[in-house]
């Protein structure tokens, strides 16, 4: 058995082995020192938006069985992709992968906030009325769906070795519970790691009700790329402990952090003019 073919009949535990792992850490470590007081029954919270994990993850191997490791395999054995057109050194090439596919999480993500039919989807989202660990692995069902075929497209246009596909869906999820974590970091801390990773500080701000806020920070691993395009934004106005979490029209928990109020979410209401970059903003439009 070659190197792939090992990735990819382990790939599955291995993701599996660092979502359970990291996430034990987080949970731990938001019990120990909690960055806000929770407002809603967090057994409640878990209970759905971990079966809105599950659901997804279940729906995601139907569909897809061999999920992005899979179409990775196939483009090195049909030679897609940029990275194998070309004789580029293993190390830098895995680099250059990660990198390249965390961008275009960052453009993706911006999109889904810019094109009112898709921020219907992703509010399921932001509409956890509080922000921990679990929050980091809530999405809708159709929103996960399409997040996998933009990192199949990617992959078939870029041709990252498969192992650099392994390390991004890795260091994805784990960034994603890091940074939605409910924790507290000493600022000086917060402020290093910020140039390096996204930290849950970082992050939170997206959350907020407030439009400006949550049109900023877009990263998920990376946080270059915020600054680069000048979509940072440092601290929210009112303090992290003075910020509300959520979505100004949703705010009844059964609507918002129940597994079938979470499913429903996109398709209440109209579709008004979500636009990204009004320099005014309304709460109503959210």
């Amino acid at each position: 058995m070659n190197w792939n073919d090992w990735i990819l009949g382990n790939e599955l535990p291995i993701r599996l082995g660092f979502f359970f792992g990291i996430f034990v850490v987080m949970a731990a470590w938001e019990v120990r020192s909690p960055r806000r007081t929770l407002t809603v029954s967090k057994a409640v919270r878990w209970v759905n938006n971990l079966g809105l994990v599950f659901l997804n993850s279940l729906v995601l191997r139907v569909l897809f069985p061999a999920a992005a490791v899979g179409v990775a395999v196939l483009a090195q054995q049909r030679g897609w992709g940029l990275l194998n057109l070309y004789e580029i050194p293993f190390v830098p090439s895995v680099v250059i992968a990660v990198v390249t596919m965390d961008f275009v999480i960052y453009l993706q993500h911006v999109m889904v906030h810019a094109i009112p039919i898709l921020w219907r989807l992703h509010r399921v989202h932001h509409a956890d009325l509080d922000y921990d660990v679990t929050t980091g692995a809530r999405f809708h069902t159709f929103e996960i769906i399409l997040s996998m075929l933009i990192k199949f497209a990617t992959i078939m246009v870029l041709g990252p070795p498969v192992v650099a596909v392994v390390i991004f869906e890795v260091l994805l999820n784990a960034t994603a519970m890091f940074n939605h974590a409910n924790v507290r970091l000493p600022e000086g801390l917060d402020r290093m790691l910020r140039w390096f990773v996204v930290t849950p500080d970082m992050h939170r701000v997206h959350h907020s009700v407030e439009d400006d806020e949550a049109n900023s920070n877009f990263g998920f691993s990376l946080p270059w790329w915020d600054r680069l395009f000048g979509t940072y934004r440092d601290q929210p106005r009112g303090g992290h402990e003075g910020m509300t979490i959520g979505i100004h029209k949703f705010r009844d928990p059964k609507q918002v952090d129940q597994l079938p109020g979470m499913l429903a979410l996109p398709f209440i209401g109209k579709i008004s003019g979500y636009a990204i970059n009004r320099r005014e903003w309304s709460g109503d439009e959210k």
